[in-house]
């Protein structure tokens, strides 16, 4: 197919000859006819991005003494493995490493010791090899799979971010369909989610902000890959946190899992990183451990294709000038700079959809240019007592008990009105909660019935009573 000179169309191939994870377009200049649109779209129908595996080193991206220093320094702590066995160590096929297997051999770093399966070796580090992998581990102990040029992650994060998506109404009531919301959040939330550039959910403690935040992420479906390490400018960035990236289930019967993969990459769901109190400005840059010579990936990176949601926001360790600060550029731009331990600045995407949870009013947190770039501001409200009904419902499903209503109405009636106190979405739960506590201390069935409300209100309604005045003839006498 020949393009039309007036559409300057590059198909990236996101490594060397070989490797490709990703063919995808980018139009520079578009040209006024159908033709074009139609032919960029048939170009980027395919969604899906999958690592093909690498046949040689070439095709890695990589230094051959990177991956010769991976390879020897997995076998200073096994000490024999086959030659398939370091080939799925270090997350590289065999065929690309035999050749370094009989390269190293003839430079005595390894040495043969006995036959393995498939026409394969067992292989053991001789003094020489020993030697140099102490040299090696002095340099960098990084000892795992081997990593992805940066160029590659960067390539693969916009052919894979959030804001293709464009989730619609049906993927959002699937993903709320387990909890309650209200149908006045439900349709301002939706623009928001569609829009990916991110929003402000603030209003009362207790109601849910965050729960929804947490799922948001749902309503954008599918899963992405990430590489488990970056390799840049001689520096090893970790990337893949089983605390924030969760493996995607592996379907056995479609023909992708049949296919061959680069298996330095992870396929996972869409990430969703929570932080809260404990952010502080260290961890928006890449920490880099001097002792390891290994550095790890900052947060916001981390969440690249997903959610980062900055939870109890007004309440960091930083104050939030700060995190306008370090964030204003990036929002814009949906690009980060990041500096390596050397001193490099680096380029990485800035593509997920931020959402700053917050009681507070976000107008008392930051300045106008800051919620400028943060398009969307949703408040969160307190439950109607219907919906309050609902919550019961729901959760008397998930504690297993038989929902009342006239219990219910007891517990809003007698603790509620009468208290002038204010509904909340965790209510429910947390009274369920303290009753099923209280059902099987006393080895009694679980329901829920007025006077159990009226039992574990006492423990969860808490007052903090101010110290009464002492008297002026108390006051003279302890003076005394």
């Amino acid at each position: 197919m020949v393009l039309p000179k007036q559409i300057r169309v590059r198909i990236v191939r996101v490594s060397f000859p070989q490797r490709h994870l990703r063919a995808f377009a980018m139009s520079d200049t578009l040209a006024s006819a159908s033709y074009s649109s139609d032919l960029l779209a048939t170009i980027m129908a395919d969604e899906s991005f999958r690592p093909s595996e690498a046949l040689s080193i070439e095709d890695t991206g990589l230094p051959v003494s990177l991956i010769e220093s991976l390879i020897i320094k997995r076998l200073a702590v096994v000490g024999v493995s086959s030659g398939r066995q370091l080939a799925n160590d270090v997350c590289l096929s065999f065929q690309a490493l035999e050749a370094l297997f009989q390269h190293l051999r003839s430079r005595q770093m390894i040495v043969h010791k006995g036959s393995a399966p498939l026409n394969d070796y067992s292989y053991a580090l001789t003094d020489v090899g020993r030697d140099r992998a102490l040299i090696y581990n002095q340099t960098c102990s990084y000892v795992g799979p081997a990593p992805v040029p940066l160029m590659d992650y960067v390539l693969s994060a916009e052919a894979q971010t959030i804001r293709a998506e464009s989730p619609k109404r049906r993927e959002l009531q699937e993903a709320f369909q387990d909890i309650s919301i209200d149908e006045v959040l439900f349709e301002s939330l939706g623009p928001a989610i569609n829009s990916g550039a991110g929003l402000f959910l603030y209003g009362q403690p207790g109601n849910g902000k965050s729960t929804l935040a947490q799922r948001i992420t749902q309503c954008f479906g599918h899963e992405i890959w990430v590489p488990h390490a970056i390799f840049e400018d001689g520096q090893i960035i970790k990337l893949f946190d089983a605390a924030y990236h969760q493996r995607a289930q592996q379907d056995e019967d479609t023909l992708l899992s049949v296919a061959s993969h680069d298996r330095r990459w992870v396929r996972i769901r869409r990430p969703t990183v929570v932080v809260g109190g404990e952010l502080t400005m260290d961890s928006l840059e890449i920490r880099h451990d001097p002792h390891s010579n290994v550095s790890e990936a900052p947060l916001q990176m981390k969440s690249n294709c997903g959610c980062l949601l900055v939870d109890d926001f007004g309440r960091q360790r930083i104050e939030p000038q700060e995190l306008l600060n370090r964030w204003i550029v990036p929002l814009e731009s949906r690009i980060d700079f990041l500096q390596l331990s050397s001193g490099k600045k680096i380029q990485v995407p800035f593509e997920q959809l931020i959402i700053f949870s917050t009681n507070l009013e976000p107008s008392q947190l930051v300045d106008e240019a800051f919620l400028r770039r943060i398009p969307y501001k949703i408040e969160i409200t307190d439950p109607s007592p219907e919906e309050f009904h609902h919550l019961f419902q729901i959760y008397c499903q998930r504690f297993k008990c038989e929902y009342r209503a006239e219990a219910v109405n007891h517990l809003l009636q007698n603790h509620y009105l009468s208290a002038s106190r204010r509904l909340r979405r965790c209510h429910p739960r947390d009274l369920l909660n303290q009753i099923q506590s209280f059902c099987t201390y006393n080895e009694l069935p679980m329901e829920i019935r007025p006077e159990y409300f009226d039992r574990v209100v006492k423990s969860y309604f808490t007052m903090v009573l101010e110290e009464p005045t002492p008297a002026p003839e108390k006051m003279a006498k302890s003076a005394s």
